[in-house]
């Protein structure tokens, strides 16, 4: 079987996917994440896995690349991860009692094959009546500045939102586990068993 490329830099989803898979190799892709003005945010997140997984694949022409990103909206305005304190303070008061869209992409890729697959799972999260004290307390805690939205759902962030409407409840971390099982399935990866 092919050797399998998570292309991510994040912890947690290298740790969503050992539920699947006990056999990976984690690639940081590092490229420009910078947001394409026409783009809207579901846009963005479908554009930047394919491209997070293709830049992976061309090193790694035998491999199956996962690539993933995740983006979020709100007022038809793509949030921004705010990259500080004072900015995530700002954030967080303004999505306070507020709901907001997010878009959770993987593209799965196969260079030497020519095989590409991606989806896309938008859902919505409804943020809880936030206080200062408790923003404060979760950032200065979290320090979630790296997150889009400035929530780290998997950790103290869960606290912060009211509901999470999600088909797959792994989406919010980032890395969708349901479509991907389903996009490995079509490579001939079979979930904890071998090909």
């Amino acid at each position: 079987m092919s050797q399998i490329i998570l292309a991510s830099s994040s912890i947690y989803r290298k740790e969503l996917l050992q539920r699947i898979l006990s056999e990976f190799k984690v690639l940081s892709p590092n490229i420009d994440e910078k947001k394409i003005k026409t783009e809207n945010a579901y846009e963005s997140a479908q554009r930047l896995a394919e491209e997070k997984a293709k830049k992976i694949s061309n090193e790694f022409r035998e491999a199956i690349v996962i690539g993933c990103d995740q983006t979020a909206e709100y007022n038809n305005i793509q949030i921004e991860k705010p990259l500080n304190f004072k900015l995530a303070l700002s954030q967080l008061k303004e999505l306070s009692g507020k709901q907001v869209n997010f878009h959770s992409a993987i593209c799965v890729t196969h260079f030497k094959k020519n095989i590409s697959h991606k989806k896309v799972i938008s859902f919505n999260v409804k943020y809880k009546d936030l206080s200062l004290v408790e923003i404060e307390n979760y950032l200065n805690h979290e320090k979630p500045f790296n997150c889009v939205g400035s929530i780290k759902s998997e950790g103290l962030g869960i606290s912060l939102l009211e509901e999470i409407n999600s088909s797959d409840p792994t989406a919010i971390i980032g890395l969708p586990l349901i479509a991907l099982v389903t996009i490995l399935n079509k490579f001939g990866v079979i979930i904890n068993g071998k090909a």
